[in-house]
């Protein structure tokens, strides 16, 4: 497979791709990306860049027939034309049908719902009308079917003066979960069905901006439910017959109850601290997956937290990352930007890794970063 002039195709050039192709460069992989930001994260670092829609069927198509093998590191994409690419012999992981059917929330949970995999009520709705008339379901999260991403295309619809917020779009409405934790596990499968779990992180979310503010690994959990979280995502991922990395997103209920949230099939944020704290990294793993090789040990090499560097709400412009020097001068701190010029409120601008062998410090050391490690304008 990895002949000198193999080339790895990726759509979507952001944080995600540009972490890959770190991790490529020790395959010695060539990575072509397509994006259509002419200054997206991997402009500067792939073997070719190439500025074009990853949405639309003939740039993707044409960018395809590159390639020898394709992935992706955002699922809006034009799957169509990863499916003809596909029929046409280039290989094409994660299948053109599971990332179709994963973009879009209401397929994702009839297929949990079509599997037995464990997952909160839900009804599917048209339109504003279609959750009004449900208003018995209350309290529920109503999401958006198509393109929802990092908190955007959510809901609460908690009581009946909620419902003017409702999307006048397809979409599904979901049980409220009163949830303890939110976990995390990622999992990945070869061609051959080899597959491997991570140990499960738990999650803390931003309460504006809908996205992961903090992530511990591991997370504060008996072994029973840890061991029941991973046999949920290989049971997903076996189901699917997926091959790649599947970052799978899950409620812990007070009483045991794991239910599944959302998935991606793909690198993912909960992810980000493998690259110091586990002996494979995530990138890694998903490259080792696509590429049919053995897969890599999972393990957690020493527990650890993860910061995400979010642009401060009220800046806008060229980025500037106040207190880095401050934070780098903590022990276990491991800084990483995204290459990203431009600010704005809430983007995601980088992510710091901490790494301690006592949770208490690592628990510290993380609140310090989110305290003074700042990106503004």
């Amino acid at each position: 497979m990895l002949y000198p002039d193999f080339k790895l195709g990726v759509l979507g050039g952001g944080q995600l791709g540009r972490m890959l192709i770190q991790s490529a460069i020790d395959l010695n992989l060539n990575v072509f990306i397509q994006d259509p930001d002419p200054n997206a994260p991997c402009s500067q670092l792939a073997t070719q860049f190439f500025q074009g829609s990853i949405t639309d069927f003939e740039a993707v198509y044409n960018f395809g027939k590159k390639c020898d093998l394709i992935t992706i590191e955002i699922e809006n994409v034009n799957t169509d034309a990863l499916q003809k690419l596909s029929e046409e012999g280039v290989k094409v992981y994660p299948q053109p049908h599971i990332i179709a059917m994963i973009k879009d929330k209401r397929l994702q949970k009839s297929f949990y719902k079509n599997h037995e995999i464990p997952t909160a009520d839900f009804l599917l709705t048209e339109n504003k009308e279609d959750v009004a008339a449900n208003r018995n379901f209350l309290p529920a999260m109503h999401k958006l079917g198509t393109e929802g991403y990092d908190g955007r295309g959510v809901q609460k619809i908690l009581k009946e003066s909620d419902l003017p917020k409702a999307f006048d779009a397809p979409g599904v409405l979901e049980k409220f979960v009163n949830f303890e934790k939110e976990l995390s596990v990622i999992v990945a499968r070869n061609l051959k069905g080899q597959v491997i779990t991570y140990p499960v992180v738990e999650l803390v979310f931003h309460p504006e901006a809908n996205l992961v503010e903090y992530l511990f690994a591991p997370a504060a959990i008996s072994e029973e439910l840890a061991n029941k979280a991973q046999q949920i995502a290989v049971n997903l991922i076996e189901k699917l017959g997926m091959v790649g990395l599947l970052a799978v997103e899950m409620f812990l209920e007070k009483d045991g109850t794991i239910l599944v949230n959302e998935i991606a099939p793909r690198t993912h944020n909960s992810g980000h601290h493998t690259i110091e704290a586990n002996i494979t990294s995530q990138f890694e793993q998903h490259l080792r997956s696509i590429l049919n090789l053995p897969l890599g040990a999972s393990d957690n090499k020493i527990p650890a937290a993860m910061v995400n560097l979010l642009g401060e709400d009220g800046y806008t412009g060229p980025a500037r990352y106040d207190g880095l020097e401050k934070v780098m001068a903590v022990a276990g701190v491991h800084v990483h930007l995204y290459g990203k010029k431009l600010t704005k409120p809430f983007r995601k601008m980088g992510h710091v890794t901490v790494i301690d062998h006592n949770m208490d410090n690592l628990r510290e050391k993380a609140k310090f970063v989110k305290e003074n490690l700042k990106v503004i304008a």
